[in-house]
């Protein structure tokens, strides 16, 4: 297969938009960074009560990734968070309603982190569109296997955490398919005449790629990351190509019936 788009097709504008959502993900990133960094009102020993609370907090956080990544959300209780951030319950309830509530911010912390992950190998590869997609999927697949924390809470417990309210899941995909539209936008610019279709498409990559990684998470890792790549890449090089045909642009300038 030749190359799928040439650097001249790639114009400074459109390269832009990859790099806006870069951007995007690097500002949210800041803003949640901000939060946690409260005004000063009033001090004891050197430190305001904002930013001990929000000490406190980043333990609970980072306690909670470690035993609902390690353990299970259903296997552990407020009070093994507690006995693991070396601090009180009351100091959880400071902080959060409940498990759900601390499950909840873990999660939307990871899926923030890892799209920025992703978004950072892809602009590595630029301008070429398989190593581009070839670095975002090797990030993504590198990220799960190094912290399998991570795995078990995203791909996992959150499915069944979430099974009665899908808020955080429906708001966690909907960040990578955007992350997705704005690519397939990037590299075939024909697309974004028709972009309720890109959408379509780009949330049916996002589960193919999830439901994946769920599977390899649950068979314990098997499968190596060089497998695993080849069964991403097929689906990819297969949109840009099915783009590419002149016979098929009537997809992109009016809806398919």
């Amino acid at each position: 297969m030749g190359s799928l788009v040439s650097e001249s097709e790639i114009s400074e504008s459109n390269s832009s938009e990859l790099r806006g959502a870069y951007d995007a993900v690097q500002d949210q990133v800041q803003e949640n960074a901000t939060e946690s960094t409260a005004v000063k009102r009033r001090s004891f020993k050197g430190m305001s009560l904002e930013v001990r609370q929000a000490e406190r907090r980043e333990r609970l956080m980072e306690a909670g990734l470690q035993a609902y990544g390690t353990l299970g959300y259903f296997s552990v209780t407020v009070r093994d968070v507690c006995l693991e951030a070396k601090l009180t319950e009351r100091y959880f309830y400071e902080s959060f309603k409940n498990s759900g509530a601390l499950f909840d911010a873990i999660y939307m912390r990871l899926v923030e982190d890892l799209q920025q992950c992703i978004l950072t190998a892809v602009m590595q590869g630029a301008p070429d569109p398989k190593e581009m997609v070839k670095l975002g999927l090797t990030a993504f697949f590198n990220r799960l296997s190094d912290d399998q924390r991570v795995t078990r809470i995203l791909f996992i417990d959150a499915i069944l955490v979430h099974e009665n309210d899908a808020k955080s899941i429906y708001k966690a995909v909907k960040r990578f398919d955007l992350m997705t539209q704005s690519f397939i936008a990037l590299m075939v610019p024909k697309a974004q005449e028709n972009m309720s279709l890109v959408s379509l498409i780009s949330t049916g990559l996002t589960g193919y790629v999830s439901h994946l990684a769920t599977r390899w998470a649950v068979s314990g890792f098997k499968e190596s990351v060089d497998e695993l790549l080849p069964a991403c890449m097929v689906l990819y090089e297969a949109l840009f190509s099915h783009f590419q045909l002149a016979e098929n642009q009537k997809y992109f300038t009016k809806p398919h019936k």
